[in-house]
């Protein structure tokens, strides 16, 4: 397998169109490779001293370490949350045709 920097980047969205939305931007900017919507989630989650149940869209983001301080940068810009879910996971491996196709597909972003 090359050398690479792939991580999967996790997020939630309230709904599939701010997910796709987001997800588009993302792409435009040459942040992310990809973005896998997945709706019907739902969170439960301590905020602002109550317990939350809400449904929300998963959204898995595949991209390189090397660009996520410029997707922080995007969040904070796009992402419709005051305080969205952003983490990083690193990929241990990969099919070699993959990792190169995300890596050829973020590779602007660092320009």
């Amino acid at each position: 397998m090359p050398h690479t920097d792939a991580v999967v980047v996790m997020t939630t969205v309230a709904s599939a169109d701010e997910g796709a939305a987001l997800v588009r931007a993302l792409l435009e900017r040459r942040l992310i490779a990809c973005g896998t919507l997945l709706p019907g989630s739902r969170s439960l989650y301590r905020w602002e001293g109550k317990i939350a149940d809400e449904q929300e869209t998963v959204i898995l983001m595949k991209t390189r370490s090397a660009v996520l301080h410029a997707i922080e940068k995007a969040f904070a810009e796009l992402h419709p949350y005051k305080v969205p879910e952003l983490l990083a996971l690193e990929v241990q491996w990969g099919l070699e045709k993959y990792v190169n196709w995300i890596n050829d597909e973020t590779s602007v972003a660092l320009l």
